[in-house]
């Protein structure tokens, strides 16, 4: 139960979690796309591209509103994990400060609300990355389709026959020079097919929600549910 608590408390940075799941989302439609023939009339082309797929959805300007809104809609939930390991923290602290002192019943009452603390943690948790899972697919589903097809577009009109994604799990690439990385311009040109409505680039965060602290490193340990 530790390690789904730190992934729970890492998990602040939403939209950044995606990669996994943008990779699943676009990347089957991207491999299908590439190694089907050049469709009829289009200019044959011999060159070769390579695009990091995570970085171009979350560079996006649909993509960083997406991630604000993610930030915002769960921000509420993740202070809940946060206040209910600090209580789990607190439980612990009095069994250990008060060991050997703590009277029979005392010391019962605590581990038991201990358990049940960590119980209703472990719930929280699970239903968490179910929700931010689904939300997580639902805008990568969005984006990636629609990169797809700008992709698409871009590489037949600029004779490329292959375009590799650098950021594909156990990707094959050791070197490629940066010169053959589209990454941006198929960003720019998707902020140009899709922009961003005006008033969206910024959506307001609830008061109870706290800065997004660095990820993994600065998070607090899990707490231990008492023994």
């Amino acid at each position: 139960m530790n390690s789904r608590l730190l992934t729970a408390l890492r998990s602040r940075n939403v939209l950044t979690l995606t990669a996994a799941l943008a990779a699943a989302c676009v990347l089957s439609a991207a491999a299908a796309w590439a190694q089907a023939p050049a469709a009829a009339g289009s200019a044959a082309g011999n060159k070769v591209g390579v695009i990091s797929i995570r970085q171009a959805i979350v560079s996006t300007a649909e993509g960083k509103v997406a991630s604000a809104e993610l930030q915002s809609q769960f921000a509420s939930r993740q202070n809940e994990i946060e206040n209910l390991n600090k209580q789990i923290n607190d439980v612990q602290q009095r069994l250990t400060s008060g060991a050997g002192k703590l009277s029979p019943d005392e010391e019962g009452r605590l581990r038991q609300q201990g358990q049940r603390l960590a119980q209703r943690l472990d719930r929280m948790n699970t239903e968490y990355q179910e929700d931010v899972n689904a939300a997580q697919a639902d805008v990568i589903d969005r984006i990636g389709r629609k990169m797809v097809d700008v992709l698409d577009r871009y590489a037949r009109e600029n004779g490329y026959s292959v375009v590799l994604d650098s950021s594909a799990q156990g990707n094959p690439l050791l070197y490629f020079s940066t010169q053959i990385d589209v990454t941006q311009d198929i960003v720019r040109l998707y902020d140009q097919a899709y922009p961003v409505k005006s008033g969206a680039a910024a959506p307001a965060k609830p008061a109870a929600a706290k800065p997004a602290p660095a990820p993994a490193t600065s998070q607090p340990p899990a707490a231990k549910p008492p023994q």
